[in-house]
């Protein structure tokens, strides 16, 4: 079975021995399936053969800045990350199968005030996706997030293959048959109906999330908001719940998809959000 990054079945046996939830263990993986896809993308020492090994610390640097700059996450985030990788480095080492620890001098950062989450761009998705200065991905992830996927769930091949659009509004068909027009080529060359597809030639044509942060990042200047997914995402959460406050605990749970022990954390923005 192939792995998401080196050693990944080893790392996960630790993790199952440390009786952590499956849940943090999800996340240890995503966190590090993500830093592997970016340095396989865009950094020299990793791209040259692919070693673990000689992955010293300004490597590391350059994926937390690419987290701060490009994915604007709040420091909260950025320690989360820096921790994970900081647990994997070291078990790499106490293996030697690496002789650096890349995280060693790396700080994490201090806590930030809560910022306010921005609902109100889910009441915006109409005029949004009829806005032709946005790229079509940058459209897309917008609907697509206006209707509850998370940007793991769209990313992942196969997504469009049980997604039934026929109830969306006026607004989204309009901008699906633009969508169509323009993936139309794509999909041919590729050879696959998805939707987020590479726009040059590829072994993987599907596009990964530091590629669809290259659509997202110009446009952010032209609607005045974040477009990173994830803050995206708490936005449509917020005003879910902000629109169906007689919903109870499970029923919000079940219609949202959410941990059972995150519902009061999102209740919580959603009361405080101006």
């Amino acid at each position: 079975m192939s792995q998401d990054y080196p050693y990944q079945d080893s790392f996960n046996r630790v993790l199952q021995q440390r009786a952590m939830a499956q849940a943090t263990q999800d996340e240890y993986n995503a966190t590090l399936t993500d830093f592997f896809k970016y340095l396989e993308n865009f950094n020299p020492t990793y791209q040259r053969d692919h070693r673990v090994n000689q992955l010293q610390t300004p490597d590391v640097e350059q994926y937390l800045g690419m987290l701060v700059d490009a994915r604007q996450i709040q420091n909260q985030t950025y320690n989360k990350v820096l921790s994970h990788l900081n647990v994997y480095f070291k078990f790499l080492f106490s293996h030697s199968w690496t002789p650096y620890l890349p995280t060693l001098d790396l700080k994490s950062k201090p806590k930030q005030a809560a910022q306010p989450v921005n609902y109100q761009w889910v009441d915006q998705l109409d005029s949004l996706l009829a806005d032709p200065r946005l790229h079509v991905y940058t459209r897309l992830t917008l609907l697509l997030i206006a209707h509850g996927y998370p940007v793991q769930a769209f990313l992942a091949p196969n997504f469009t293959a049980t997604l039934d659009t026929h109830t969306w509004n006026a607004a989204a068909q309009q901008f699906l048959t633009e969508l169509h027009a323009f993936l139309a080529p794509l999909q041919q060359r590729f050879q696959s109906q998805d939707w987020l597809l590479k726009q040059r030639a590829a072994a993987d044509p599907h596009l990964t999330l530091p590629g669809l942060h290259k659509y997202l990042r110009p446009d952010q200047a032209l609607v005045g908001f974040s477009l990173s997914p994830t803050v995206l995402y708490q936005g449509y959460l917020v005003n879910y719940l902000r629109r169906h406050p007689q919903l109870s605990d499970r029923e919000a749970i079940a219609a949202l998809h959410l941990e059972p022990d995150s519902i009061d954390y999102y209740r919580r923005l959603a009361r405080h959000a101006d």
